[in-house]
């Protein structure tokens, strides 16, 4: 990890990322509800192979 001072001059990773998920509004909060669900289901289904 770097060591520079919390003021520094380009964005980060995390901040740029809000900044997208901020301007692309719907489709962002979409993807995020699709990956959710789609993660839930997979962990269900290996729960319910490996009981």
């Amino acid at each position: 990890m770097s060591n520079s001072p919390s003021t520094e001059p380009q964005p980060s990773y995390v901040k740029l990322a809000m900044r997208n998920m901020v301007r692309k509004g719907g489709t962002s909060l979409k993807h995020f509800v699709l990956t959710a669900i789609g993660l839930l289901v997979v962990f269900v289904g290996l729960a319910y192979l490996t009981r």
